[in-house]
């Protein structure tokens, strides 16, 4: 279970703080057991700041707080402070980066389910699409529903979202299909023919919908499979 740190401190030596979390983040390559630190100060109170970082688990933390190099910076960093720092320890009960969420539901209820209408809750009114496997390759929303009608019904592809990565506002989403050939595709009559096939995708979310994306689809290897371009 993920398990999170909370370290709490009053300073007048924010710079110096910084000093020594760049410091420590040298330090410990190859050893530390932290996967993600955040800092933040308070707004209403310049000396207030706290540190979040987070662990895999409570054991791979206590890993961490054991180095040497964390013992030694954590002592700096207390002299560093105008009172001693206090720590909350927390077990994450819910960790839902949102934006994965949408990106989600758009591979299931758009690729797989075909319910391409689904598009117009989970896409932006002015949502953009950029593939290189779509002539003239910028689609807007109903341009993109129009594509999907057509596209996927022809295809029968079932996605699988193979991992999912979000920084800010950006999912990366790495995936793959399989399908069969059993309708009009790009002029191509049905062939019957199954493929697999792979892509990567990146979507930018705003206020909880689908703005943008950017598809790389592996074009070349599924005419290939479908008998449109020989090897």
């Amino acid at each position: 279970m993920t398990f999170v740190q909370v370290i709490d401190c009053k300073t007048s030596k924010v710079d110096e703080l910084n000093r020594l979390m760049d410091s420590w983040i040298r330090a410990t390559e190859g050893k530390r057991t932290a996967t993600h630190s955040i800092v933040g100060r308070d707004r209403a109170d310049a000396t207030h700041v706290v540190e979040i970082v987070e662990f895999p688990s409570y054991e791979e933390a206590m890993k961490n707080s054991q180095l040497p190099e964390t013992d030694r910076i954590f002592q700096e960093m207390v002299a560093a402070c105008d009172q001693a720092p206090t720590f909350t320890d927390l077990e994450v009960l819910r960790d839902e980066q949102l934006n994965k969420i949408v990106v989600r539901a758009f591979f299931e209820e758009v690729a797989n389910k075909r319910n391409f209408d689904a598009q117009d809750a989970l896409c932006t009114p002015d949502y953009q699409e950029h593939t290189s496997s779509m002539p003239p390759y910028d689609l807007g929303l109903e341009q993109s529903k129009a594509a999907n009608r057509e596209i996927l019904p022809a295809l029968e592809p079932v996605t699988t979202i193979e991992s999912l990565i979000e920084e800010g506002d950006l999912v990366s989403a790495r995936f793959s299909y399989k399908g069969r050939h059993v309708g009009t595709f790009l002029g191509m009559e049905p062939t019957g023919r199954e493929f697999s096939a792979t892509g990567q995708a990146t979507f930018r979310c705003q206020n909880g919908r689908i703005a943008e994306s950017w598809w790389n689809i592996d074009d070349l290897g599924l005419l290939r499979q479908l008998g449109a371009v020989q090897a």
